[in-house]
């Protein structure tokens, strides 16, 4: 497992960003909310993610420079068959956040939900 998570981990965020848009058009949820998600997660801005884009940054080198959300902990449930709770890597962690946020928005759940605004405090 750990060779595929330094290839999950090396993998440019160009490339999962045109995947993750796919998914949400294909499942009819709005592609718009795709860099929201993003943000809230990272702190970055759109003109961030996009140069992140651009410069073909690697998921480790996306998530070196992002300020992850402290509410980011709230993300809880199964992606790719294992439980995000129980991921040990602190890198994993982290993709499997945006991979959950990204599915959730694909799913058309509200905005208000994906953000986790309810339970903030």
């Amino acid at each position: 497992m750990a060779g595929r998570a330094e290839k999950v981990f090396e993998l440019p965020i160009a490339d999962v960003y045109v995947l993750y848009e796919r998914k949400i058009e294909r499942k009819g949820g709005d592609v718009a909310n795709l860099d929201a998600v993003i943000t809230w997660l990272t702190g970055f801005d759109k003109r961030t993610i996009k140069k992140h884009i651009t410069a073909r940054t690697s998921f480790r080198e996306f998530f070196k420079a992002a300020r992850l959300n402290p509410m980011a902990k709230l993300i809880t449930g199964s992606i790719c068959g294992v439980k995000i709770q129980e991921i040990d890597d602190p890198l994993m962690k982290k993709v499997r956040y945006l991979d959950k946020l990204v599915d959730e928005v694909a799913n058309g759940r509200p905005m208000s939900k994906v953000l986790r605004e309810s339970s903030a405090k």
